[in-house]
């Protein structure tokens, strides 16, 4: 575990592909805070519009740390939120929709993660905004997107899409309820990634054609996309959350589960000669991938766990790798953490604390590598409207007279280092 840092070796002559974007983000918790997050490693400047008080509804989430004014910063926000600048505006004032509405102005990127319909009602929708900046990709995302759907009026978070795009019942056991939530936040950070897919394209297209566009993101049609595996299964007959036949399942070492994916006759003999089991192939209970997958548990499952018990996870992986039978450890968060692949590829960053924890918050790093572009650091999150006054003075040329009477008005959040009544403060 490393803090997100140069890479060195003479890389930090490039660029960042992204330079030189800046970026206009009205977000809050994660599906598009990642998204921006994914921008800015990018390169990209993002300027965060906040609420005043509360700011981010992701900074109220648990488990949380204390930032230098005693305010509440939770685990979504920080995961989610490093390299941002941060300004809050109230966007339901006029003269607060004037300040955002000029920023867009000068902004390559502008985006919102609004329930269906609420940025247009505000003022912020892409024809608001393509009106005064014909260049500026706009982004969308949400729920279920902004064109029409019977879903226009609900709202969602990540679990949501997941279980209506039926991530749920693909291998949920009959009669036992689905599990919410098993892969964290995954229709946050899939639909993010669609997201900056969605945006490097329309910037792509920008530059051939001049003009912006509007990239519409729904987290219900990421989820859909992401369970490619389960719609074609059930086009092909494989219906009530059925399976491709083939040993995909996980086994008991003798430190945990390792999973084994055996679907090729090849593979099958190497894994019975390695498990101590060469009659299997030539076993008529086990002539194939159907048979296979339909006797894991009263014999496959008894002679690899046989096996591996006097075995780590790390060994046993180990020994089917060098068999040609693919396998991984099963492996926890802390498992994650420590493991050598992750730290040498610096995918778990950390951010000290401001609150007396001398443990840090540790979160992933950036998964994309470019091989003419430096790793750098991504800096902390912001603090609550900390870059109010110079965003507003730098990009809008306001006065310090000018600022404080917004402030004064309650169009923009407390100064830092003043008490504005947020939880926490």
């Amino acid at each position: 575990m490393t803090s997100e840092s140069g890479a060195g070796g003479g890389l930090e002559r490039f660029g960042k592909p992204l330079d030189g974007i800046r970026v206009l983000a009205v977000e809050q918790m994660q599906a598009l805070p990642y998204a921006t997050l994914m921008l800015a490693r990018l390169g990209a400047e993002v300027i965060k519009v906040e609420p005043p008080g509360i700011g981010d509804s992701g900074r109220g989430s648990l488990p949380a740390m204390r930032d230098p004014d005693g305010r509440g910063v939770g685990v979504t926000f920080l995961r989610n939120n490093l390299g941002k600048r941060s300004i809050t505006v109230d966007v339901k004032t006029p003269e607060g929709l004037a300040v955002v509405r000029g920023l867009a102005e000068k902004a390559d990127i502008v985006c919102e993660n609004f329930r269906t319909g609420v940025a247009g009602r505000l003022g912020l929708g892409y024809e608001d905004i393509a009106a005064i900046n014909p260049r500026a990709v706009y982004l969308s995302v949400s729920g279920f997107g902004n064109t029409e759907t019977p879903y226009a009026g609900w709202p969602a978070y990540a679990p949501i899409a997941e279980g209506m795009a039926g991530l749920y019942e693909f291998k949920r056991v009959p009669g036992v309820p689905p599990t919410v939530s098993p892969m964290g936040a995954l229709g946050d950070t899939g639909s993010a990634l669609f997201a900056v897919i969605g945006v490097l394209a329309a910037l792509r297209h920008r530059d051939l054609t001049g003009e912006g566009q509007y990239v519409d993101i729904s987290m219900y049609d990421a989820m859909v996309a992401l369970n490619d595996t389960g719609i074609s299964y059930w086009s092909m007959g494989l219906k009530d959350g059925g399976l491709a036949p083939l040993i995909n399942h996980a086994f008991a070492a003798r430190d945990g589960y390792v999973i084994v994916q055996c679907g090729r006759p090849h593979m099958f003999r190497r894994l019975a000669e390695l498990v101590g089991r060469p009659e299997w192939p030539d076993d008529p209970r086990l002539a194939g991938p159907q048979d296979w997958f339909d006797r894991v548990d009263d014999v496959i499952r008894p002679g690899i766990e046989a096996w591996a018990a006097d075995k780590s996870r790390a060994e046993a992986c180990a020994a089917l790798g060098a068999a040609g039978v693919a396998s991984g450890p099963v492996y926890n968060a802390g498992d994650v953490i420590d493991d050598e692949h992750v730290r040498n590829r610096n995918m778990v960053v950390a951010m000290p604390r401001t609150d007396g924890v001398p443990e840090p918050v540790m979160m992933p790093g950036n998964p994309v590598r470019l091989s003419k572009v430096a790793e750098a650091a991504a800096g902390r999150v912001p603090w609550l409207g900390e870059h109010t006054e110079e965003i507003l003075r730098d990009e809008l040329g306001l006065s310090t007279g000018e600022i404080a009477a917004l402030r004064a008005a309650g169009v923009l959040g407390a100064a830092p280092g003043a008490d504005d009544g947020s939880p926490g403060a």
